[in-house]
This record gives C-alpha cells, structure tokens and sequence, in this order.
C-alpha cells in the first residue's frame, strides 16, 4: 500500500493508503506555512523523510516516526551557505548517504542520515559561473536537481538553474561541466534503474537523454510542441518509455492565473504524443506536473494543481486518488512527489 508525500508551496501533504486496492486515503497536512522546495524519501529508510524549504533550511522526519501519516519534523541545524535548500538526493546505494542542493549553488552530503554534512566545493569554480543565474533573481543561482546513478554510488549528477548540467564520477571531489548536447536550465534529471547510463533531463530549454552517463546527450525533440520541460519519469518497466510535463514558457508553467502545461509521452524512437483526454487534467488553469514511479512497470503517479493522480499503464488512463484537497491548493505549483510503496 502506497504514502505519497506531496511537497507544495506552503505544506506537505503525506498521503496514506488504507486498503489494498489504495481506494481508501488518509491525508495528513505537515510544515503547514513553511516555503518548501523538495523532498525526499528512500525506500531503504522509508519513514525518515528529507523537506527542503527556501527560507527555513532543511527538516527532517526520523526513520522512528510513529504510524503511517503521524510523521513529524525536526529542522535539522546545518552550516550550508544559506537556508535555502532547493534540492535533496539519497542514494540507492545507502540510504545514508543523502546530498542537499541549495541557493547559491552549493552541494553538500551526508553519510550519517542528516546528522552531519559536509561541502563538496569547486562547484562555484568551474569556468561557465560566472553565466548562469536564475532569471527571478538574477544575481544568484541554485542547484535544482541531484540525482545519484543506481549503478556507480560515485555518479553524481546536478542540475544548476539556469547554466549547466554538472557530472562528477567521485561522489563530488571533481566536476565535469557541460558535456556536449546537454540542456542548459535543468529543472528534473531522472535515472532508470535498469539501463545503466540512461540519464534523463527536463529543462527550460527542451528535453534530452544520455546514454553514457551523462558524458553525452542527444535531444530528441519531434512531436513536442511545448518545450519549456519540468518534470520527467520513465517506465519502471521500459527505460524506453519516458513521461514529460511541459509548457510554452515559465509564466505558462507555474502561475496558475496564467498557466497552460500538458503533458506528453514518448514510447522507443516513436515521436513525443500529447496525453490529451486520458483523465489528466492538462492546458488552461492547468500548471507543470511533477512525477513519480513506483517500481511497477506502467505505474507512474502525477501532481498538478487540480490533485493527485495515478496511471497503470503509463499514461493511457489516469484516476484522481482520493485525497483531500483545500481548494486554495489550485493556485500553488508542487514542488516535489515522492511515493513508497508496500510500507
């Protein structure tokens, strides 16, 4: 049975199943008025839960929570550069071993669960810097996305909006920067754990895969009418198979008042199609999506301003999952959607 942890603007909703089917939901609201980024959880320590928040620094749910749904958060004292953590990874390796992403970009890790960490530098001095901003806040930037390869514990692979994407083959002593064909304002990057090599990529400026661990990319664009990408997530089932959100531009993608996302699916080398009329909510009103997979093949749920969803056949039919949702949610963006299935 399935908790989802939905992370939105200003709250985490942890939902529960209670039957076996997953018909029957608890929804349980946390760090209700916090500004939170991300979140994270790993199946290898599933009730210890990582949220980053933009101006409160990073909290965590100890792995001795009590029952499903009654997490609660300590914030966890840290020397990062700001209190701005914008983005978290754990290893599939050693749930351990988590690395946290902030504003200024900084990435840092821990070996110890969260207890302490430590700053992985020379990210700031690669030569391509002095370039990359955030065009909100221009006079800063921040790391967006971390994700560690599910073959190498070593592969680590950042994504820094708006500038570069940044591989380090040593668990970030080095980097390597802008390798040839990557995207250049990564919002998601994504791993299959199958296919060794297999990098994925939703950037402001299009969609791309790697298939040599990130040392090259290739952009396969047909079919995507919408290039502004955020949120990715291929087939447990089918390294093949990716899920893409996307909009024709940042106001279009996170202000609600304005927005018009969609999303799309691309099956082997056939072009990208627009999911239209398949029960996920998509186009006017409608913001970017962000996505996860259970290890299931085909099972991927989905979270949008208008609720949480989830397709069993990757896509060709969606169901809303029937948690509560406060109407005032339809303005806000999500910001993270973690699920751990069979807790």
């Amino acid at each position: 049975m399935p908790t989802t942890y939905a992370a939105l603007r200003d709250r985490l909703l942890v939902c529960t199943s209670t039957d076996i089917d997953s018909q029957e939901w608890t929804t349980t609201t946390r760090l209700e008025g916090r500004t939170l980024e991300c979140v994270a959880a790993s199946p290898g320590a599933p009730k210890r839960i990582f949220v980053g928040t933009f101006e409160d620094g990073l909290f965590r749910a100890r792995e001795s929570a009590d029952e499903r749904g009654g997490v609660s958060f300590e914030r966890l004292e840290t020397d990062f550069v700001s209190d701005a953590v914008m983005s978290l990874a754990i290893s599939p390796h050693d749930p351990d071993v988590i690395y946290a992403g902030t504003e200024p970009s900084r990435v840092y890790r821990s070996t110890d669960g969260g207890d302490s960490w430590t700053h992985l530098s020379g990210l700031i001095d690669l030569p391509s810097e002095d370039e990359w901003y955030f065009p909100p806040r221009p006079h800063t930037h921040h790391v967006r996305w971390l994700e560690v390869d599910p073959f190498d514990p070593d592969r680590l692979y950042v994504g820094v909006e708006a500038g570069a994407f940044i591989l380090s083959t040593d668990g970030g002593e080095t980097w390597q920067e802008r390798p040839e064909g990557s995207r250049r304002d990564n919002h998601t990057l994504a791993v299959h754990p199958d296919r060794n090599g297999r990098v994925y990529s939703a950037a402001g400026d299009g969609y791309a895969e790697s298939d040599d661990g990130g040392e090259s990319w290739h952009q396969p664009q047909d079919g995507l009418e919408h290039t502004y990408c955020w949120g990715v997530v291929p087939d447990a089932g089918d390294p093949d198979s990716v899920i893409l959100s996307s909009a024709g531009g940042a106001s279009s993608a996170h202000t609600a008042g304005r927005a018009e996302s969609y999303v799309y699916r691309r099956t082997g080398g056939d072009p990208w199609e627009r999911l239209d009329d398949r029960g996920l909510p998509m186009g006017d009103g409608v913001v970017r999506a962000v996505f996860d997979a259970t290890d299931e093949a085909g099972v991927v749920y989905g979270l949008n301003n208008r609720g949480l969803f989830v397709t069993e056949d990757f896509g060709g039919r969606w169901e809303p999952v029937d948690i509560d949702w406060d109407e005032g949610l339809e303005t806000q963006a999500p910001r993270g959607l973690v699920v751990l299935d069979d807790l």
